[in-house]
Parts: C-alpha cells; sequence; structure tokens
C-alpha cells in the first residue's frame, strides 16, 4: 500500500513538471489618446497584430475602428491560417482563406 501512495505521488509530481514554454519572439505596443497598436509573435507560430484609431472625435458618433490580424500554424499539418479583420459600427468582420463566405 505504502509503495501505491509514493507511486501516485511521484506521477503527480512527474505530470505537474514545468514543461518548455512557448517564447515570445516580438512583443510591441503603443497607445496614444486616439488611437493604439499592437504586434505579439511567438515561437509556436502564432501572431497577432492589431491597431486601432478613434473617427469622428468630439462628435456624437465618435468611434473605434480596428484592423487587425491573427495567425497560427496547424500542429498536425503544419499548414498556416490567417484571420484579417475590421471592427468597426458594423461589428466583427473577419475573412481568411479558410473561412466559408456566405
Amino acid at each position: 500500500m505504502k509503495f501505491l501512495i509514493v507511486f501516485v505521488a511521484l506521477f503527480a509530481i512527474a505530470l505537474a513538471a514545468p514543461r518548455p514554454d512557448v517564447e515570445i519572439l516580438k512583443s510591441e505596443s503603443d497607445v496614444g489618446p486616439e488611437g493604439y497598436s499592437f504586434a505579439v509573435a511567438t515561437s509556436d507560430g502564432k501572431s497577432h497584430d492589431e491597431d486601432g484609431k478613434l473617427k469622428d472625435v468630439g462628435t456624437e458618433h465618435e468611434a473605434i475602428v480596428v484592423h487587425g490580424s491573427y495567425s497560427w500554424v496547424d500542429e498536425k499539418t503544419g499548414e498556416k491560417f490567417t484571420v484579417t479583420y475590421v471592427a468597426d459600427e458594423n461589428g466583427f468582420q473577419p475573412s481568411g482563406a479558410h473561412l466559408p463566405v456566405a
């Protein structure tokens, strides 16, 4: 019985051991009063770039317009997928070669 308890405890420790994490290759950001931008890339092939700008500043229709893209690599096939998007007063509008079109 003691052997089983020790074995389970060692097994739990082995599962909890830290694994190599993904490294951040790029991390940039810029925030201003009327806009922002950021770019992030990691060693596993993921990336995300985005910029937002305030439009119609000082009016009743002031809104932020966001343009961006994010990418990732499928672990099984190695294929890279990219989604580009615009988010504004008309909502989130994604596009990508792998996305269905209405």
